[in-house]
């Protein structure tokens, strides 16, 4: 890539912390999606499930259906001002999650029939926040993901930073929990939460949000040469030319499919094993993640080991690791992939857009619609789980998912010479 080799590390700092910010409402808007159900579908009886799961399933549908967007805006306005416009809409859907709460307090009467059903408008009003915040978190990772990749650091390589920027991002995914549970509804039981309780958090959360907007507007974000079409710039090949990125895309699927179906079901399955008010399965669903953290701190210490060798140990050591869980029904080993799991994502991007240049914006754009995995392997697992009347041999969908990972880093992610771009 054609960027310094003395980038200073204050940009490298300001998109480390809006990758936390990420992480971090991210999680919190799936851990409130129980709250959520109580205070806005207490009184829906046939669809409180469906219902509820709609919340994340926008979350992940802003993710596909807007991800290419990012890619468009980096080539026509460049990586801070398409920045500037991410947190705008996170801003806006923090906004609409604190009207919808407003909204269910002042005029709770107001409902929708669906089927038997009463859906009170406020809910509505939730799913666009959850969209628009699906929407902000894919556009802000189009930005930072190749901007990390290709902004040097002496003595670091791209899969070393991005390993270090997503383990900060861990970070936010580790003490959002916390955050619910002990400030949005301190001492209050889930069986009272009220949508009115809402209000205050989500409204200090937005003001954050535009202050770090705008202190990020007033700070030099060094654009990155070599990784955009200039403006008026016709670009000679469609973006899905490159084999090793498409696959990379598809993997990425695979992967957040995987990550979040460990992350999401582990919980269910435990509730199955232990009951619960056990406290296991709380205890599992952290134990997961924070390996994840602890693993993404660990492997950005490492600066001479390839992607390719990385995400081949790792997805190898996940697949054995989730066949004595399945085998041994131990849900103790299962959690312990969080640490193979904590460097893929990194592995996966550095390799699907090694090479391509002046295509690297647009490639980050179409990489992120993979996320849409997240949404689509967990449900499954879950269908599946009604069928067999349990969860011990669902988690070879998590299996099939380490599988095409690791095709893809022995095989997939391999550059043809007629795809390279770079000299």
């Amino acid at each position: 890539m054609n960027t310094q080799k003395t980038n200073s590390l204050g940009p490298f700092l300001v998109l480390t912390f809006i990758y936390f910010i990420v992480g971090f409402l991210t999680t919190v808007n799936g851990q409130c999606q129980g709250p959520l159900k109580i205070a806005f579908l207490a009184h829906v009886e046939e669809l409180k499930n469906t219902l509820t799961t709609l919340i994340s399933f926008f979350f992940f549908l802003g993710y596909l259906l807007n991800s290419p967007l990012a890619g468009k805006w980096i080539n026509l306005y460049g990586y801070k001002k398409t920045l500037m416009r991410a947190l705008s809409i996170m801003t806006a859907g923090l906004l609409m999650y604190f009207l919808s709460s407003w909204f269910a307090t002042h005029y709770g009467n107001l409902d929708i029939k669906i089927i038997n059903d009463n859906v009170p408008v406020g809910y509505f009003i939730l799913l666009v926040g959850s969209y628009l915040m699906g929407t902000s978190a894919a556009l802000i990772q189009v930005v930072i993901n190749p901007y990390i990749a290709a902004y040097e650091l002496r003595g670091t390589q791209p899969v070393q930073r991005m390993n270090i920027v997503c383990a900060v991002n861990s970070f936010g995914t580790t003490i959002a929990p916390f955050f619910v549970t002990a400030v949005m509804f301190a001492g209050v039981s889930l069986e009272d939460v009220q949508a009115g309780q809402l209000t205050v958090p989500f409204m200090a959360i937005a003001i954050c949000v535009i202050v770090t907007a705008l202190i990020t507007n007033h700070l030099r974000l060094p654009d990155i040469q070599g990784t955009r079409a200039n403006i008026g710039e016709i670009l000679e090949r469609s973006i899905w030319s490159f084999r090793h990125l498409t696959l990379g895309v598809i993997a990425i699927f695979f992967y957040v499919g995987a990550e979040v179906a460990v992350g999401v079901n582990v919980n269910l399955h435990a509730m199955e094993l232990y009951g619960l008010d056990s406290g296991i399965p709380a205890l599992l669903a952290t134990l997961y993640w924070g390996g994840m953290m602890v693993g993404r701190v660990i492997s950005g210490m490492f600066n001479r080991i390839s992607s390719r060798v990385q995400l081949t140990v790792t997805t190898l050591s996940a697949t054995i690791l989730t066949l004595i869980a399945i085998f041994t029904n131990n849900l103790w080993v299962l959690v312990s992939i969080g640490l193979c799991h904590s460097v893929m994502w990194g592995c996966i991007f550095t390799l699907a857009i090694k090479g391509l240049k002046k295509y690297t914006s647009l490639a980050a754009g179409v990489f992120m619609m993979g996320v849409f995995g997240g949404a689509v392997f967990p449900v499954l697992q879950g269908i599946l789980a009604d069928l067999l009347g349990s969860w011990q041999w669902t988690w070879m969908i998590v299996v099939a998912c380490e599988l095409v990972m690791l095709y893809y880093a022995l095989s997939g992610s391999r550059i043809k010479d007629a795809e390279c771009l770079e000299e």
